[in-house]
């Protein structure tokens, strides 16, 4: 099944109908995407990371779990399938998803899925609209970024922070210096290196193709990429998705902070929704590169609109007295494309196998 989930829209698979083998499954996906191509004509891939994704999706064994979903973001120009990372755009289809294949029966007029996120751990839980048992994809929510209107999906999340890291600051700091410029390093369900804009050059509020186009900059964002990943426990990032570069400036539209988000070498349309939340969290952090810049709201629980080049992504973060980061929630939206069998090309290796 194909479907749109939040600003992102991939391929949505049954665990059991794809290979066991991870070479296997990761040549068939590349084949399916038509990776490696920058066009990605002979595949279902729309020839940018936002929409060469796949969710992989089974019914969970664990005790209060409905479905395991596990995130593979297919390269678009290199024969790479990484499970690095999770996303929380595609995480948005898979509770939909799930109750059309039956691996979740509807609940009433509204539906409770609680997933297991595969990449990271950690576990979400979706609420769907089931009027009369079937999942209702109309409704009035808006995205920035997505045209129309779509049922709104809820999503709540409670232990995000040091998904892929193992701490909210991997380094232990809220600011860092790399390659001379201060970054903030943070892991609230995505790992993302804070740099301010104008530290770099940057106005803040450039168009992703003027992003895109600056080669210059992409080279100083991978340098400190590939020097920030050991520090942040990644490892060697030179072939992985994370962390994710963000320049941040001051808001320009009423939200708490400006961003320009890379993923991780091409300007993304908006910004991911894990994306979102470290970027989020980091506002609200004393110390950190966003302090200065980020307009926060006062309380606990503050909401909180992070700006991209498509708008603004709503995020509902909630703190403890002292102001440390307790849990985070925001509305999404997803819909079924079409429901159908997809065709991989078998490419020279495979035939060559076939016929030994």
């Amino acid at each position: 099944m194909w479907m749109r989930g939040g600003s992102s829209k991939g391929g949505y698979f049954l665990a059991e109908d794809l290979p066991a083998d991870q070479a296997e499954r990761d040549a068939f996906l590349l084949a399916v995407m038509g990776s490696p191509d920058t066009r990605q004509i002979d595949g279902m891939g729309g020839a940018d990371p936002l929409t060469s994704k796949v969710a992989v999706v089974r019914k969970s064994q664990r005790p209060g779990v409905d479905v395991d979903y596990l995130f593979l973001q297919v390269f678009v120009d290199q024969p790479l399938v990484s499970d690095a990372q999770n996303c929380g755009n595609l995480l948005a289809g898979v509770a939909p998803f799930a109750i059309e294949r039956g691996l979740v029966a509807p609940q009433g007029a509204e539906t409770l899925v609680r997933i297991y996120m595969e990449n990271t751990g950690q576990i979400a839980e979706a609420r769907v609209q089931t009027p009369e048992g079937r999942v209702e994809y109309a409704g009035d929510a808006a995205l920035d970024g997505v045209p129309g209107t779509a049922a709104p999906i809820p999503l709540f999340f409670s232990d995000t922070a040091g998904s892929s890291c193992g701490a909210l600051l991997p380094t232990g700091r809220a600011r860092d210096r790399i390659q001379g410029v201060d970054v903030t390093c943070i892991d609230n369900g995505m790992p993302v290196v804070l740099i301010r804009a104008a530290d770099l050059g940057c106005r803040g509020d450039e168009t992703r193709a003027e992003l895109d186009a600056d080669e210059s900059l992409k080279a100083r964002l991978e340098a400190i990429r590939l020097e920030a990943g050991p520090l942040m426990k990644l490892g060697d990032v030179s072939k992985q998705s994370v962390p994710k570069m963000t320049l941040i400036s001051a808001p320009q539209d009423g939200g708490v902070i400006n961003t320009r988000s890379f993923i991780p070498h091409r300007c993304h349309a908006g910004i991911g929704v894990f994306g979102a939340l470290s970027v989020a969290t980091a506002a609200a952090l004393p110390g950190s590169v966003a302090e200065g810049l980020a307009q926060v709201p006062a309380g606990a629980s503050k909401a909180m609109r992070i700006e991209h080049p498509s708008g603004a992504t709503r995020v509902q973060v909630e703190t403890d007295g002292a102001g440390a980061f307790r849990s985070a929630g925001l509305i999404l939206s997803a819909r079924k494309l079409f429901d159908g069998v997809v065709y991989a090309a078998a490419r020279a290796s495979q035939r060559e196998a076939a016929a030994e």
